[in-house]
């Protein structure tokens, strides 16, 4: 297989990725948007309720210190001053139960955002399972953590299920990277005794573990290139977070 037939082939995947991503994303969104839809209006039609009666209670209030007022003038100021009082508590109960429920659509949207990065950390798991194509990502990451580190050697490692893998691209790494960044190709060595952690699983679900690709670092271990599927994923999360809740959320103010 040529260049350009590779080439061509890791464009299909990436159109096939993304595709799935944003029918992924869409799924999520519309779900999401329903869900907090029903708990906003659930919360505005429980807070409109929770007036009414507070306006009610108040009208009450009114009437019966207008009564007062005309037979008792003398209590008028002692009964005053305590319906006052007890506006300020309603209005104090008031805002807590508002900051309440503000703080649960918050929760609400959190939970919806972390559900889709957990559906995107699953669907990391499938880049590895297509040998031919992930060898080729395998090398790009190597090369890419090369250029960050630019050191003339440097620690590699890799989950032990991948090591093959990673030893096929040594050497055209090595070289790509030479070309990219005009140097003599760097020394890579493999730690074949501490490895990354191996794909989550059912069985070990709160341990650690790694979807793929590799960790860099200086001979020292001073620098440190992670540049794991988990890695990567994580910062390109942080970095669209605000344009992922205006996807999701619009301009909701809560």
């Amino acid at each position: 297989m040529n260049d350009a037939d590779v080439s061509k082939q890791i464009q299909q995947m990436v159109r096939f990725i993304r595709q799935e991503a944003e029918e992924k994303a869409n799924e999520i969104s519309v779900s999401a948007e329903e869900e907090f839809n029903i708990e906003k209006l659930q919360l505005v039609e429980a807070d409109k309720k929770k007036i009414r009666q507070e306006y009610e209670r108040k009208e009450k209030q009114v009437e019966i210190r207008k009564k007062i007022d005309t037979k008792i003038s003398n209590d008028c100021d002692y009964y005053d001053a305590w319906l006052i009082l007890k506006s300020i508590g309603s209005l104090c109960e008031y805002s807590m139960q508002l900051n309440a429920s503000r703080i649960k659509v918050l929760q609400a949207q959190d939970d919806v955002v972390n559900k889709m990065k957990e559906a995107a950390s699953k669907d990391l798991l499938n880049v590895s399972r297509d040998h031919h194509v992930y060898k080729i990502l395998l090398k790009d990451l190597i090369v890419q953590g090369l250029l960050r580190l630019k050191e003339p050697s440097v620690l590699l490692r890799c989950r032990e299920d991948d090591l093959h893998l990673v030893e096929d691209v040594l050497d055209s790494a090595a070289r790509e990277y030479a070309e990219k960044a005009n140097s003599h190709p760097p020394e890579i060595i493999v730690d074949n005794k501490v490895y990354l952690p191996p794909a989550p699983s059912h069985h070990n679900s709160h341990e650690s573990y790694c979807s793929g690709g590799v960790v860099l670092a200086s001979r020292d271990g001073k620098i440190v290139c992670e540049n794991t599927l988990d890695a990567r994923l994580d910062v390109v999360f942080r970095k669209k977070l605000p344009e992922i809740r205006k996807q999701l959320f619009g301009q909701v103010a809560v």
